[in-house]
């Protein structure tokens, strides 16, 4: 039987078998509505885009920041869907020359949004050119060389420039002032993250319970990127050992397969934590030192680590390096030391 499946409002995917339906379905909301949690952000973008709208302007340029996988590039496309206009997206480190953005900019269509991921690695000389074209929608363009150059300005539609980062802080000032809207995701609940995992299993057409959708809601470090992946590989293990059905039982029983605790925690993480414990002492150790411990890049660590182990309180950064908190001590039942650093936990 050959199927239609409705996405969102209205787009259809393209005609398929049925077996096929659940291999390759997106799983980003297209628009505010379909949107969960970060109920503010949502609020300020529906003013902001619905007065842009109105006054036929283009959207101010939009700076999201925040831990990976809460939604900021899924907010850029639902910013491109409620202007009705089309995205451009590229990442900071596949700039590499002015040229490249030349490139791109030059092809934008009037009110188009431009979204750069990693936006705090772009190339120094890229982002000098990025100015002028954010704020006067021009680009100062360096004809011939030697005694002959010449620069001319070129005019260019005027556009939305979205960007993402993990890293605020490593955005130079310049660059971070001209954004109109700033603003930081942050981590969601574990109701927010039920009512995605409600979604996404309708649009997968897995069998479920509420409660087998609330054990890996509260598993999933309070990140949705998280609580999908973990849901596919869960509804994996539910079509091979529990006839198909999500419930408690069978979530739990993958996710202890899958090595991710009831804190959240996965192998890395409890890695990461041991190592401080164990071969330093608790800490501090140097995050470059501790990258070469656990065999993991300090980024990662950095980005995919450590904002959560930090949350929930078992993780702590000294200008020394990191230290295991009491609460990672006893999260290994173990006892902290007596002395040395005490005023840490």
């Amino acid at each position: 039987m050959v199927v239609e499946k409705r996405i969102g409002s209205g787009t259809l995917t393209p005609t398929r078998m049925d077996e096929d339906i659940p291999l390759d379905v997106n799983l980003r909301p297209i628009s505010l509505a379909e949107f969960v949690g970060q109920d503010p952000i949502k609020e300020k973008l529906r003013i902001f885009i619905d007065a842009a709208r109105r006054r036929k302007e283009s959207l101010d340029h939009v700076l999201f920041y925040g831990p990976p996988g809460l939604g900021k590039t899924t907010l850029a496309y639902i910013i491109a869907h409620e202007m009705g206009a089309s995205i451009r997206a590229t990442s900071g480190p596949a700039i590499e020359k002015q040229g490249d953005l030349a490139a791109i900019v030059t092809n934008l269509e009037q009110h188009d949004v431009l979204f750069i991921d990693e936006i705090h690695r772009l190339p120094r000389a890229v982002e000098e050119i990025l100015y002028p074209a954010m704020e006067d929608f021009q680009l100062d363009i360096i004809i011939g060389q030697g005694p002959n150059a010449r620069a001319i300005k070129l005019d260019i539609p005027h556009f939305t420039l979205v960007g993402a980062t993990t890293r605020a802080g490593l955005l130079t000032s310049p660059l971070r002032t001209r954004f109109g809207v700033i603003e930081r995701l942050d981590f969601y609940t574990p109701e927010d993250l039920l009512a995605i995992l409600k979604r996404s299993a309708l649009l997968l057409q897995v069998r479920f319970t509420e409660d087998g959708l609330f054990e890996i809601a509260l598993r999933s470090r309070h990140t949705p990127r998280v609580a999908n992946r973990l849901l596919r590989r869960v509804r994996d293990y539910a079509q091979e050992r529990s006839q198909g059905l999500l419930d408690r039982d069978t979530a739990y029983q993958a996710l202890k397969l899958l090595e991710v605790d009831e804190q959240g925690l996965d192998k890395m993480d409890r890695t990461i934590l041991l190592t401080i414990i164990q071969l330093f002492q608790g800490g501090p150790v140097g995050i470059d030192t501790l990258s070469v411990a656990v065999n993991e890049s300090a980024d990662t660590i950095e980005d995919v680590h450590e904002p959560y182990l930090i949350q929930k309180g078992l993780l702590g950064r000294t200008k020394q390096g990191r230290v295991a908190t009491r609460f990672a001590f006893e999260y290994f039942n173990m006892t902290p030391p007596r002395v040395g650093q005490d005023e840490l936990f």
